[in-house]
């Protein structure tokens, strides 16, 4: 586990990461990026046991983690380049042609952290959980983790997975879903309003924590660590991380405008001028 100094220090350079990668490809989505920053070092730099030097696709040993909404992959390259998955200089490759870092991540290219295909929403949750009792099977005492947006939640596929995971007593699996209020088309409540998102997991039959500060670091280590000592209960567990879309870009936030939007040169300079270059510098 790094120390906190250090965590922060990687939340501000992954931000920089965003930024200059969806900049130089002048495509990709930044908001929810820049939102689940704090949640994705976190997740692993605090919390999720892996090793990145012996990179398998069945994680056998290992926490497993998936990301279902996989639009946001910026956060997700420079998350796992910086875990020391591939080399940080290959995130100059966003959405490049013959690139293993494609839009969404895919599985073909062999790009060592990514196991799943992901981008083709409301399909994340499914997989988790196979994974899940595929460890149960193999007497595996790992974790497996998965992130999801709220917007994405208007997928049924999520409401069938939500039932199965607690009919089963999927209790080795942990779902944050990226509370922000916001999806491509507008706010969540305008869109498809979610309704009380706990109280209908909790009707499922699953664990419930609610982290109403999702982008404060130690929030997110403390809650991450209260939901795995709420494993093994005979319940599958969930957290409501609520977040801002566009965290630490002042323009950004408050809005949906950035879900898939590059900044131009001018907006990428102020944008990076809030979040000053530190000693683990660029890429």
């Amino acid at each position: 586990m790094r120390s906190v100094e250090e965590m922060r220090m990687l939340v501000t350079q992954t931000r920089r990461d965003i930024l200059r990668m969806v900049h130089a490809a002048n495509s990709g989505h930044p908001g929810g990026s820049l939102g689940t920053t704090e949640f994705f070092i976190a997740l692993y730099h605090a919390v999720l046991q892996y090793d990145p030097a012996h990179f398998t696709m069945d994680g056998k040993g290992e926490d497993l983690f998936f990301l279902s909404n996989g639009h946001i992959s910026p956060v997700y390259y420079s998350t796992l380049a910086r875990a020391g998955y591939f080399p940080i200089a290959e995130l100059s490759s966003f959405r490049q042609i013959d690139s293993r870092l494609q839009g969404h991540p895919t599985t073909h290219e062999g790009l060592p952290g990514i196991r799943i295909s992901s981008g083709s929403l409301g399909q994340g949750m499914s997989v988790a959980i196979g994974a899940a009792q595929a460890k149960k099977l193999n007497e595996d005492p790992q974790l497996v983790y998965s992130l999801h947006g709220d917007g994405e939640l208007d997928e049924g596929q999520n409401w069938e997975a939500i039932l199965y995971a607690a009919g089963k007593g999927v209790d080795n699996y942990i779902a944050t879903i990226d509370y922000n209020g916001r999806q491509i088309d507008g706010d969540t409540d305008a869109v498809m309003p979610l309704g009380n998102l706990r109280a209908k997991f909790e009707a499922f039959g699953w664990i419930v924590w609610d982290e109403p500060d999702g982008n404060d670091l130690n929030c997110n280590i403390q809650t991450l660590k209260n939901a795995k000592r709420s494993t093994g209960q005979g319940k599958p567990i969930a957290i409501l991380l609520h977040t801002e879309m566009g965290h630490g870009v002042d323009f950004m936030m408050g809005t949906h405008a950035w879900h898939g939007k590059a900044p131009d040169d001018a907006q990428l300079a102020s944008a990076l001028a809030q979040n000053p270059e530190t000693r683990l510098s660029d890429y």
